[in-house]
């Protein structure tokens, strides 16, 4: 798994639009919250989610933006972000890209094609583009830990 002070692995990943969407373009510009995350339309994810976008004008009042990751398909993340009015990014990870270069799965079934993260966790990438802060999570994660991180930045 990536550590803090990491050079933070960049990525190119689709958004619920279809969209590529890359690490790289925030770099210098805006702090990063990538909020790795098993499957949409599941209840702690549709917990997670919902609080994120609800917390959205704290951490944009951060200078932050908030990425959700996970392997569903970007149709998946468009209909689920519709159903529950979510209002930041989800990429879709479908080859597990992001999710291996943070060392957050290895999990694919071959039978039907489809991975899942072995983790649900939290990278806080600085607008330098290196690792703040990793946690992973046993249970829903916190934003107002995750705020109380962005605070220390500079």
């Amino acid at each position: 798994m990536v550590k803090v002070g990491d050079k933070a692995p960049d990525f190119k990943l689709v958004n619920e639009d279809g969209k590529d969407v890359s690490l790289s373009e925030f770099k210098g510009k805006k702090n990063v919250v990538l909020a790795f995350y098993p499957f949409d339309f599941s209840p702690v994810c549709t917990t997670e989610n919902t609080c994120f976008s609800n917390d959205l004008p704290k951490f944009e009042g951060k200078d932050t933006v908030v990425l959700g990751i996970s392997a569903d398909s970007h149709f998946t993340h468009k209909a689920w972000k519709d159903k529950l009015g979510i209002k930041h990014t989800l990429l879709a990870d479908r080859n597990l890209e992001a999710g291996k270069a943070y060392g957050l799965t290895t999990s694919v079934d071959a039978k039907k094609f489809l991975g899942t993260f072995d983790k649900r966790a939290t990278v806080i990438v600085g607008k330098d583009g290196n690792v703040k802060f990793v946690a992973e999570h046993g249970e829903a994660r916190k934003n107002d830990d995750i705020l109380k991180e962005l605070a220390k930045l500079k």
